[in-house]
């Protein structure tokens, strides 16, 4: 696999090819995986951007998971 090809277009290239009728917003998604990565574990980064596509497929916006995986992570800080 080249490394040639950025993540935007790999994502663009991925969402057409999978029949998806909107580009993923990257930053959002990666940044939440930094999110799960930094306050759980590396292993909840790819498994909360799963479950994350997985809610917004359901109707509920990206920036309401991303909010409530943070404040999930704020209230165990506590």
């Amino acid at each position: 696999m080249s490394g040639s090809r950025d993540v935007e277009s790999w994502s663009r290239e991925l969402a057409e090819a999978l029949g998806l009728d909107s580009e993923p917003d990257v930053a959002a998604v990666l940044d939440l995986a930094r999110i799960a990565a930094h306050g759980v574990a590396r292993p909840a980064a790819p498994l909360t951007t799963f479950l994350a596509g997985y809610a917004v497929a359901r109707g509920i916006p990206l920036d309401v998971v991303v909010a409530e995986v943070e404040r999930r992570l704020r209230q165990e800080q506590t």
